[in-house]
């Protein structure tokens, strides 16, 4: 590895070589950081570039033994073709562009699905559909092994089926429809989640849905171990079908008695703030009506 060329000139080893003193070595009260964990996301091509880096600065002495150097690779997306995305000319997509298209079909399908065209639907139409739009194209990257290459589809990463932004949004909006029914709120409000009440287990589908939302903190550290934001994913959409199984099963509205109904309302309160926390953490929106 290259750290200075013979001209006197540096490169890109040469500054993450520095960077890596600064963010481990210098106290921070000279501006350093000391950081316990240092994370390198970049393309998978890297990988060779980032294991020299951190050789040589654990040899050179700018690395802390208490810091952990990590390179965190991702692979490639391509187009539908399966080659390098890009324009019909060849060039490189801008992400600008991306969400903007993202955006306009997203509003497009939810003018499409409403039949009622009133001023209070399309004066939330815009903010909805950048939400679904933008939502769509980053649960899409993050949806998949960080490290395989993957192809770009505007159809399925806007899908309302499968494991998608737009089928989890549904699924929470769908929750909060449920809960304004069962405890008499209005459409037009924001949800008011009820308290938390002792749950029964009436149907194995309820105690299903419990267990599959009490493994919650075991897949957040194992993605803070792993880096795999792909595990969320996939446990937001196992989330999603355990509760639908429960609602086929298990009335809320017209439980047996009324300490099942609020049993029941507690399961969809969790089962709710389960998703909004996890894509909230994607770095998503969620809406409470769709």
């Amino acid at each position: 590895m290259i750290i200075q060329k013979s001209d006197g000139g540096f490169n890109y080893a040469t500054t993450d070589l520095a960077a890596v003193r600064h963010r481990s070595m210098i106290p921070k009260e000279e501006s350093g950081e000391q950081a316990d964990r240092v994370l390198y996301v970049t393309d998978a091509g890297q990988a060779n570039h980032f294991e020299m880096v951190f050789q040589v600065a654990k040899k050179a002495g700018f690395c802390s033994e208490n810091t952990s150097l990590e390179h965190v690779p991702f692979g490639l997306v391509q187009g539908e073709d399966g080659k390098k995305f890009a324009t019909r000319s060849g060039d490189t997509v801008k992400l600008k562009d991306l969400l903007t298209e993202a955006v306009r079909i997203a509003g497009k399908d939810l003018i499409e699905r409403n039949e009622n065209h009133n001023e209070a639907f399309l004066d939330r139409v815009d903010r909805v559909s950048r939400i679904v739009g933008v939502g769509a194209v980053k649960y899409a990257d993050l949806s998949m092994n960080r490290e395989s290459n993957y192809k770009f589809s505007y159809e399925r990463m806007l899908s309302l089926n499968g494991n998608t932004a737009p089928y989890m949004m549904y699924a929470y909006a769908r929750i909060c429809g449920i809960v304004r029914k069962a405890s008499g709120q209005e459409e037009s409000n924001p949800v008011v989640w009820p308290e938390p009440a002792e749950i029964i287990v009436s149907h194995f589908t309820e105690a299903h849905l419990m267990r599959k939302l009490v493994v919650l903190p075991d897949v957040l550290s194992n993605v803070e171990r792993h880096l795999c934001p792909n595990t969320i994913c996939d446990y937001l959409f196992e989330t999603s079908q355990q509760f639908n199984q429960f609602y086929e099963n298990c009335s809320v509205n017209n439980a047996e008695t009324p300490e099942l109904k609020a049993s029941r309302l507690s399961l969809c309160t969790a089962t709710a703030g389960t998703i909004r926390l996890l894509l909230r953490i994607l770095g998503i929106q969620v809406v409470e009506k769709l």
